[in-house]
């Protein structure tokens, strides 16, 4: 079906439960408010981070509500989205973000990543931020590269703060034996947790309301069937909300009652 379609029938000013939202608009749990928090931290302490969570969890929403907050004249973000650039990939894609043209061998180009790094700081007088995402996919080689960008001035200075963001695999890799000297300098962790019953129902009434709809759109029973199959994951929340708002639609009427909702959840899990 159209979205055109459904913002028509009911109203919309915006497509609801839409990924592009500025950091102001998202709405704010108590995890996605301690993960922000303690991003933020990280950021300022210069230190390495671990976040991690279920698949659609908010992780990487986090982590660009606390990015997006910086200032930017004192502040570089660079963003590693793609884990299978490999171990050199990471060294070249951060001498690329600091305006450099990486060098081709992996030798000459390790200490041309740390030394644009420590000049970004030194001659700018930025932080720099490296966030890694799907971290929970490095190769060992490539969290060993990590560990030993972080190694700066013989450990006596920080020359970036790194957050490396995942899935729960991730927290569970680092503790083998084999990543200790990684592990050991990790100075955040945290596990995004899923949202409760009531803030998925806020969160609900949160999005609608961004969309133009501040009124009772959909029934407790729908509300409280989507918070249980979702898992209080916003991801599938979102995902569920259209579909019952699509069904809601086709089934002509005006609010999603616990049918609609339960329409959805069969479209979403049928095989």
């Amino acid at each position: 079906m159209s979205i055109d379609l459904l913002q028509a029938h009911y109203g919309f000013t915006r497509t609801p439960f839409g990924r592009d939202l500025a950091p102001g608009m998202l709405h704010k749990s108590a995890g996605h408010g301690e993960a922000v928090a303690r991003i933020s931290w990280c950021i300022t302490e210069k230190t390495l981070g671990v976040i991690t969570g279920e698949v659609g969890s908010g992780k990487t929403v986090a982590a660009r509500a606390a990015t997006a907050a910086l200032d930017a004249s004192r502040h570089t973000v660079i963003y590693l989205g793609n884990p299978a650039i490999g171990a050199r990939g990471i060294y070249a894609a951060i001498v690329t973000a600091l305006g450099g043209v990486p060098r081709f061998h992996k030798a000459s180009l390790i200490p041309q990543a740390a030394d644009a790094l420590a000049a970004e700081e030194a001659e700018k007088g930025k932080r720099v931020v490296v966030v890694v995402d799907e971290a929970h996919l490095l190769s060992a080689d490539q969290l060993e590269e990590l560990r030993l960008l972080t190694n700066a001035d013989m450990d006596s200075h920080a020359a970036f703060a790194c957050l490396l963001i995942g899935q729960p695999t991730l927290r569970r890799r680092i503790k083998l034996g084999t990543f200790a000297a990684l592990d050991q300098r990790i100075r955040l962790r945290y596990a995004m947790p899923s949202m409760s019953d009531l803030e998925t129902a806020s969160y609900i009434v949160h999005h609608l309301a961004l969309a133009g709809r501040s009124d009772t759109m959909f029934s407790d029973d729908a509300t409280a069937l989507i918070h249980q199959v979702a898992r209080g994951l916003p991801r599938a929340v979102n995902n569920l909300a259209v579909q019952a708002l699509v069904a809601a639609y086709a089934a002509k009427k005006a609010i999603v009652d616990e049918s609609s909702a339960r329409a959805a959840v069969t479209e979403i899990t049928a095989d």
